[in-house]
C-alpha cells in the first residue's frame, strides 16, 4: 500500500501537532483521480486562454496606473496654479501618483521615484480560482494619496470614462472598502491602502509589520487580505494540493485541515475537511499559528480582553498581525446552516469512501427554495443600471444586519438563512434585483399554541438604516415582503420552472443529516399605516390577503409539530 508507512513531515505546521502523518493509499490516489476528472469535466478549472487574459488585464491596470494621469495632467496646464493644486488635492487617485507628487511641490527626484504597487490576494493569489472568478487586487500608494476622496471619487469618474470598464460599483462603506468593476470582461475587486511612506518601492514586502505603522483600521483590513494570503502559503504544507474553496474564511479552514494532515492528497483532504468541522466545537477558534502581538496599538482577537470577541460564534483567526476574526459576520442562523452542511458533506464523503456514492453527489447544488416553507424577499430598485449597482452594493453590505436584528428581536427563536445570490426577473423592465432569506423556528424550541413573533418594527428599523445611504438618489427603493414556498417567483429557478424534488431534499425532510424541520413558521399578515417608502414590493407575488397599498407586516405564528 502506498500509505502503509507514515511519511515524515519536515516541521510542525500550526498550533498543534498533526492528527496524522499518513500518506495516501492506492484507493485515495484513485479517488483523487476521479475527483480531478470530475472537476475538469465540470469546467471548474480555468482555461489557458482565460488565464492569459487575466494576466493581460492585470498588466493593463498597472499600465493605467503609470500613464493615465500624465494624459489628464496636460489638459490642466493652462489653468491657474492655485486652482490646479486645489482641484488635485481632492481629485488625485493612485493613477496619478507622479503628477500629484510634482503638484505638491516635491523634488524632481521624488517625482521620478513616486510609485504605487498592485498586489493580488484571495483565490487568485492562492492559485485556486475558477473560471469567471473575481481578481482581488490591492493598490498600495503613498501617504499623501487618500482613500475617501482620491480613490472613491475621481478614480470612479476616470474608470467610468474608460471603454474597457463596465459594471462599476463603489462600496466605500463596506467593512473593507472596495471598488468593483469589470475590465475587458474580467471581474476586479480593487482595494486601496495608503501607507506611511512617501515612496512605495516596487519590491514592497507587504508581510512586514512596518507597513502598518500609522494607518487606520480600514487600511489595516485592506492590507491584511494580501498579508493573510502570504501567511496561508507560509503555514500550510504541500500547498500545491490545497484550496478547493474560495474566500479567505474557507481558505483558512482548508489550510488548518492541511496542517492536521500534512501528507494527504486532495481526495483525503476533502473528506477530512468535513470530518474535522463536523466535530469542531465552536466557538473554539480555528488558528493557523499563535496570535501575534506587536506594539503598534491595534486590537488583536482575544475574548479574554475584548468583550465583543466573546460574542463571535465561529472564530476563524487570520494569521497576520493584527490577528482578526475573519468570520465576525457569522450569526447563530448562518452557523446552523453551515454546521448542517458540514454534517451532510461528511455523510456523503463516508459513502464515497465505501463506494456507495460518487463525487458528483457532493457537488449537487443546494436546493435553497425547497428547504423552507417561508421566505423574506428583499427587492432593490433604482432608476437606471448605474444607480442600481451603487444602491445594490450598499444594501447587500447591510443584509447581514437584518438577520442579526431578527435574531435579536425574537431572542434567537426565529432564524434566517440569507442566500448570497441575486436574482433578476428578465421580464421586468425596472432596474432591480432580489435577494431571499429562508425563515424557520429554532430547532428544539417548545411550541406554544398561538405564539407569534412580530417583526414589523425589525423590518422597518432595517429599512430605515438602509435608507440612510449617503449617496441615495430618487428612485432608489427597497421592499421587504414575505413569500411562501409555493409563491416563489419562477425566475429564481433554472430555466424558469421548478424542478422535481431531489433525493437530497427528500432525505433531509425524512430526518437525516441537514434535514428540514417541520416546526417552521407560518406568517400572518396585517395591515399597517403606509409610510413614504413602502415595504410592500411591486415585484413580489404575495398573498391576496395583503392590501398592495399598505405596508406588509410580519407576524410569525409557530405551527404545532405533527
Amino acid at each position: 500500500m502506498v500509505g502503509a508507512d507514515a511519511l515524515p513531515s519536515p516541521r510542525q505546521h500550526g498550533v498543534t501537532k498533526p492528527l496524522s502523518l499518513a500518506g495516501p493509499s492506492e484507493a485515495d490516489i484513485l479517488r483523487t483521480k476521479k475527483l480531478n476528472k470530475f472537476l475538469v469535466d465540470a469546467g471548474l478549472y480555468e482555461s489557458q486562454e482565460e488565464a492569459a487574459k487575466r494576466e493581460m488585464v492585470l498588466g493593463r491596470i498597472k499600465q493605467v496606473l503609470a500613464t493615465t494621469l500624465a494624459q489628464i495632467f496636460l489638459t490642466f496646464l493652462q489653468v491657474e496654479v492655485e486652482y490646479v493644486i486645489s482641484w488635485f488635492s481632492h481629485m488625485i487617485v493612485i493613477d496619478w501618483v507622479k503628477q500629484l507628487t510634482r503638484l505638491r511641490g516635491y523634488t524632481e527626484q521624488m517625482v521620478e521615484d513616486a510609485n504605487a504597487v498592485i498586489f493580488t490576494f484571495g483565490s487568485y493569489r492562492l492559485g485556486v480560482h475558477g473560471p469567471g472568478a473575481d481578481i482581488d487586487t490591492l493598490c498600495v500608494g503613498p501617504s499623501y494619496v487618500n482613500r475617501n476622496e482620491d480613490f472613491f471619487f475621481v478614480l470612479h469618474d476616470i474608470l467610468t470614462n474608460m471603454e474597457e470598464v463596465t459594471e462599476l460599483q463603489p462600496v466605500p462603506d463596506a467593512h473593507v472598502p472596495v471598488m468593483k468593476f469589470k475590465f475587458e470582461g474580467i471581474s476586479i475587486d480593487l482595494l486601496y491602502a495608503s501607507i506611511s511612506r512617501l515612496v512605495v518601492p516596487d519590491d514592497l514586502d507587504i508581510s512586514d509589520v512596518s507597513v502598518l505603522y500609522n494607518v487606520d483600521e480600514p487600511t489595516v483590513r485592506s492590507l491584511n487580505g494580501c498579508r493573510v494570503a502570504d501567511q496561508i502559503l507560509k503555514h500550510v504544507p504541500n500547498v500545491e494540493v490545497t484550496g478547493f474553496l474560495g474566500g479567505v474564511n474557507w481558505a483558512l479552514l482548508v489550510a488548518r485541515v492541511c496542517q492536521f494532515y500534512p501528507n494527504a492528497i486532495p481526495s483525503m483532504l476533502v473528506s477530512r475537511f468535513f470530518r474535522v468541522y463536523t466535530q469542531w466545537r465552536w466557538p473554539n477558534p480555528v488558528m493557523l499559528c499563535s496570535i501575534q502581538e506587536a506594539e503598534l496599538g491595534f486590537t488583536v482577537w482575544d475574548p479574554r480582553k475584548n468583550p465583543k470577541d466573546k460574542t463571535h460564534h465561529m472564530p476563524i483567526i487570520t494569521p497576520a498581525y493584527p490577528c482578526m476574526n475573519s468570520s465576525y459576520n457569522v450569526s447563530i442562523s448562518t452557523l446552523r446552516v453551515m454546521t448542517e452542511q458540514f454534517q451532510f458533506g461528511n455523510q456523503i464523503c463516508e459513502e464515497i469512501e465505501v463506494n456507495k456514492a460518487q463525487w458528483p453527489t457532493l457537488f449537487e447544488p443546494y436546493m435553497f427554495f425547497e428547504s423552507y416553507k417561508n421566505y423574506l424577499q428583499v427587492d432593490i430598485i433604482a432608476n437606471n443600471p448605474d444607480d442600481l449597482r451603487a444602491w445594490k452594493g450598499w444594501v447587500e453590505s447591510r443584509l447581514r444586519q437584518l438577520t442579526l436584528m431578527i435574531e435579536r428581536d425574537t431572542h434567537g427563536k426565529l432564524q434566517c438563512h440569507p442566500y448570497p445570490h441575486e436574482y433578476i426577473d428578465p421580464s421586468n423592465q425596472l432596474s432591480h434585483g432580489a435577494f431571499f432569506m429562508g425563515l424557520q423556528r429554532k430547532q428544539g424550541e417548545a411550541i406554544q399554541e398561538g405564539q407569534q413573533f412580530d417583526i414589523r418594527g425589525t423590518v422597518e428599523e432595517f429599512r430605515h438604516s438602509v435608507n440612510m445611504y449617503m449617496c441615495w438618489r430618487p428612485g432608489m427603493e427597497i421592499y421587504v415582503s414575505h413569500v411562501r414556498r409555493k409563491q416563489i417567483p419562477l425566475y429564481v429557478f433554472p430555466h424558469g420552472y421548478k424542478r422535481t424534488r431531489t433525493t437530497r431534499v427528500s432525505n433531509i425532510e425524512n430526518g437525516e443529516v441537514g434535514r428540514k424541520r417541520k416546526d417552521e413558521c407560518t406568517p400572518v399578515k396585517q395591515d399597517s399605516p403606509s409610510l413614504k417608502r413602502q415595504s410592500m414590493s411591486p415585484l413580489s407575488h404575495c398573498s391576496d390577503s395583503v392590501d398592495n397599498d399598505k405596508i406588509q407586516v410580519f407576524e410569525v405564528e409557530l405551527e404545532r409539530e405533527d
